[in-house]
């Protein structure tokens, strides 16, 4: 997706570590516009396949799951990192750790969200190590639903989550996949 990858080329910052901060336009401010285009471009991905319900995790994952929901005209659920005391006990759960934060959680969401008819696409910023949407997905099985696959709006390529996802035959569609990056020597895209 040129108009991305062109953003993430000017704006961009690759830190220490292999993060790459894109806060300017993606997950801190958030450009509309950009998530409407990435939102288009997942339904046209995604345009074969019966989805019921778009699933992410709070908090990045959520604007662009809601711009991507009004594609497919169905309702998104957010898994929470954190159990609010308003949530009951008849949850759905999954272990997961993120990369960017260095911290593990359990991520929840309640049952009556994700039922055993839906289909369900997962919506994330970011695939690195692929924890998230290993625990997505995780919850989406457990409630006995059809997984109908990922949608990615970065993918760090160099970092064994996507390739781990995909033996466990976990349809992915990455909007950039990034086949390296460092301070010194910038972005380079997969083509």
């Amino acid at each position: 997706m040129r108009i991305l990858k062109d953003r993430i080329l000017a704006e961009g910052r690759v830190l220490p570590g292999n993060i790459l901060n894109v806060g300017s336009f993606l997950n801190q401010q958030a450009d509309i516009g950009l998530y409407n285009e990435i939102g288009g471009e997942f339904a046209r991905r995604f345009s074969g396949e019966r989805v019921s319900r778009i699933l992410t995790v709070e908090a990045s994952g959520i604007g662009i799951a809601c711009v991507t929901a009004q594609y497919f005209n169905v309702p998104v659920v957010f898994a929470r990192k954190f159990r609010a005391k308003n949530v009951g006990e008849d949850l759905y759960s999954a272990d997961v750790s993120s990369y960017t934060h260095g911290v593990g959680y359990t991520i929840t969401v309640p049952r009556p969200y994700i039922r055993r008819e839906d289909s369900v696409l997962l919506i994330d910023d970011f695939l690195a190590n692929g924890c998230a949407l290993e625990g997505l997905a995780a919850l989406t099985l457990a409630a006995g639903a059809r997984l109908a696959g990922a949608g990615v709006v970065i993918e760090k390529g160099f970092q064994a989550g996507g390739r781990r996802l995909r033996e466990m035959n976990i349809r992915i569609e990455s909007l950039a996949v990034i086949d390296s990056m460092s301070p010194e020597g910038g972005i380079v895209f997969r083509d």
